[in-house]
Formats: structure tokens, sequence, C-alpha cells
């Protein structure tokens, strides 16, 4: 999933008091349910973290149950997100989602293509995303394709952007094929050292992000444009990043690539002027 960054608070402080809650309570339960298996997996080969960490999803499936039955919550997160669930309609389909795909980690630290890596990010993010259309009130059904497509590319420029931390925890999000393609060997990312063939790796990968932003802005329905505003600054915001790793020739080995908070306020300002005049 997305990392701890302002990124989402830029994105949603513009939304109604009621619909930014029942935001920030979706956004803090899978948090909570991504923090189960990142801070309590271990290395790779560490079964009794691996259990812990299996466990504690275990707990959070439990707590999604109590919060769609109307039972009494464990956690404030359950606490936070019960009372929006009948409110908004959300979808306990997509939530399952996002537990499945964060239970991923669990075992598929390597994703042999793109196809299986797509799948990873339609549970982590897209999932995330089509909980929001309830919330905002996205009445056109090509709002899905939409929240679908632009989840894939904000994963994917998380991918990007984290690739150096990923692998100092034993993980690659990379697909395999795409590493055979260009030649380049997990060692030599673990290098750190950004070669010919990992620029193009990279490059590769980055124009793949891209696609995946000009798809959904492409099927972003006018219908749900303005509902939509707080996805728009999101993905305004994340593409600047993605131009900003490319210009840093992807400098994603050492400390974590970042958008300075003027340039976010910058981004979102204006995304939300354009939304707002309907352009």
């Amino acid at each position: 999933m997305t990392r701890r960054d302002t990124n989402f608070y830029y994105s949603f402080v513009i939304l109604p008091d009621a619909q930014r809650r029942a935001i920030v309570a979706v956004w803090h339960f899978c948090r909570a349910v991504d923090d189960a298996v990142d801070e309590k997996a271990g290395a790779p080969g560490d079964p009794q973290r691996r259990a812990e960490a299996a466990a504690e999803l275990a707990r959070w499936r439990q707590e999604l149950d109590a919060c769609f039955a109307g039972r009494e919550c464990a956690t404030d997160q359950g606490r936070s997100l019960i009372v929006h669930v009948a409110k908004f309609g959300l979808p306990r389909r997509s939530f399952e989602d996002v537990i499945d795909g964060v239970g991923m980690d669990l075992d598929s630290r390597r994703y042999a293509t793109f196809d299986d890596l797509r799948d990873y990010c339609l549970r982590v993010a897209s999932a995330v995303g089509l909980i929001c259309l309830d919330i905002f009130g996205a009445r056109d059904e090509g709002s899905r394709q939409y929240a679908i497509d632009l989840g894939i590319a904000l994963q994917l420029t998380n991918i990007l952007r984290d690739l150096g931390r990923d692998l100092a925890g034993g993980r690659l999000y990379l697909p395999l094929e795409d590493l055979a393609r260009f030649g380049v060997t997990e060692d030599d990312l673990r290098a750190g050292v950004v070669t010919a063939p990992i620029r193009a790796l990279l490059d590769f990968e980055s124009r793949r992000a891209r696609e995946f932003y000009s798809r959904a802005a492409a099927e972003l329905p006018k219908a749900d444009a303005r509902r939509l505003v707080a996805a728009r600054i999101m993905s305004a915001i994340y593409f600047d990043l993605l131009e900003r790793i490319e210009r840093s020739d992807y400098g994603v080995f050492g400390e974590t690539i970042r958008s300075p908070r003027w340039r976010k306020l910058l981004v979102a300002g204006r995304t939300w002027c354009v939304a707002k005049a309907g352009l």
C-alpha cells in the first residue's frame, strides 16, 4: 500500500466534513491492516514472525466482520469505521480484497509477470479507490474503471519510489520478467547504482505508470468529474512525484524522494481550481 506521507491529507482536506471523516476512517483501517504485515512479517524465512503477521491479519478480518455486522469493535480503527459503513453503503468485498492483498506480502515477495503484480495492485490500491467511490457519491459506472486504473498508477509510483527500501526489507515488486528483459539482476539492484540497464528498466516501469495515469484520465466520467476532485488531486500529486523520480535519474536507492509541501499545495490548488471550473 501507499506509505505514510502527506499526499493523502492534501487530497482529502477539500472534502465536506462527513466525507472527510469517512475517508480518514477507511484510510486508517486499511493502513492498520498493512502495518499488520509490514511491522510483523520480519525477514524472509522467519516462520514465527510470519505466523504472528498471519494471526494479526486474521484479527483484522474479525474486526471487519464486526464492522459490517454492527457489533462492538475491538480497535479504534474499527470503531471509527463502523459508523460510516451503513451511512455510505461501503462495499465489504473491497475491504476483503485489501486484506487479501496485504496477505500476499506474507509469501509473494517476488512477482514473475506484470499480470501477477497487477493482481496485487488491484487488491491493495484499486480496492481502496472503489471504497472511496461510495463516499465521494460517484454515480457513473465508468468511475469504477477510473478508480481501478488510478489505483494501479499510484501503486506503481510507490513501487518505484520505495524500490531501495523494499529491497532492504527482502521485497521486490518489479516483475522478474522485466528484470530479465533489461538484463538486470536483483544483485544489480541491491548494489544501489543506477547503471544504464537499470535506468532503462526503471524508465520502462515509469512509462507503464504513466500509461495507467493516462488511462484513468481518459476514463473519468464527466458526470462524476467534480465529485471525484479529491481523487484527481491525489492523481496530480502522485504524477508530480513520478516526474520528480524521473528527473532524479531514478535516484531511488538513497533517501526517499518526496515532493516538498509547497509543491503539493500548488498542485492540489491548481487541480481543485481546474475541477471547479469544469475543465
